[in-house]
């Protein structure tokens, strides 16, 4: 597919996607009747390793998380001090007791995305350099490359993927769901994001066992109580949002999202911008996300 092939697909996807999505909020979404609405509530599992959680994976081995680390002008932006190693770690954990059965070192930066496959770790960046550093099992950087169309530095990311030989990236510039090829490092496809005028948020995504893909979302907020998460679950083949799913009060702040087994799992990265840290009563948990 050529550049000029992409940007017209697209295009016509994000018009489309938009389209549904504002005539879905009168009529309904999913075959649902108008004026119903899908929630959510989180329950709590276990505490991440000490650190900032901010990107989730699901294997059959286990649970992946990515850590994040504030430092340079992160680290004085929360109030933080440096870190005395700048490497991110991706830890490979127990399903049911969150016990570390591995940890891959990595060197990117402030990870808020994150896909195992392949036989790799990737970890997606937020901060310079920023991009995606492709890890092996034996924590070696294989490449690291940036985001396709997202410019010189590729700009940043909220969330990654890893299904069925292709690598998914959230690209915050791009404003869509990219899907890349990892040996070639070409664009394929784009879901554009979810837009309603108070979900201005990106954060993770993951696919369910039925093809489509849920992608957490977020109003702007101060603190934690002003907080509106909600899930948005596209048509990966149309870009179409099917439907989306507001959390209950009190519910855990959704960062990294997973789903295994058909139950979807989140992470509390304890950091959230504009909030006081650790604002969340439920900073560093790793909980599951139950639909009701």
């Amino acid at each position: 597919m050529t550049k000029r092939d992409f940007l017209t697909t697209t295009a016509g996807l994000a018009l489309s996607g938009a389209a549904f999505a504002q005539s879905a909020a009168n009529r309904g979404v999913a075959g649902k009747p108008a004026g119903t609405k899908r929630m959510a509530r989180t329950k709590k599992l276990f505490k991440a390793p000490d650190g900032f959680p901010n990107a989730l994976a699901a294997t059959p081995e286990g649970l992946w998380i990515g850590e994040q680390k504030m430092s340079g002008a992160n680290a004085s932006r929360y109030k933080l001090p440096e870190p005395k190693s700048l490497n991110e770690s991706a830890w490979l954990v127990d399903w049911k007791t969150g016990k570390v059965l591995k940890t891959v070192t990595t060197p990117s930066r402030n990870t808020s995305g994150m896909a195992v496959g392949g036989g790799y770790v990737w970890m997606i960046a937020n901060a310079p350099p920023q991009g995606v550093f492709q890890v092996d099992m034996n924590s070696k950087l294989v490449s690291h490359r940036q985001i396709p169309l997202g410019g010189p530095d590729g700009g940043g990311s909220h969330g990654g993927q890893w299904h069925q030989g292709k690598l998914w990236i959230s690209s915050l510039r791009l404003r869509g769901n990219l899907r890349v090829d990892p040996h070639t490092w070409q664009p394929e496809f784009m879901i554009p994001f979810y837009q309603a005028p108070d979900r201005v948020r990106y954060h993770d995504i993951t696919f369910d066992p039925d093809g489509s893909m849920w992608q957490v979302v977020g109003n702007d907020s101060k603190r934690y109580p002003e907080f509106r998460p909600c899930l948005a679950r596209y048509d990966t083949a149309t870009g179409r949002v099917l439907e989306t799913v507001d959390f209950e009060p009190g519910s855990c702040d959704p960062h990294g999202l997973a789903m295994h087994e058909g139950k979807l799992y989140g992470c509390d990265a304890g950091i959230h911008p504009g909030w006081p840290n650790n604002d969340s009563p439920t900073a560093g948990w790793i909980f599951q996300i139950d639909l009701v």
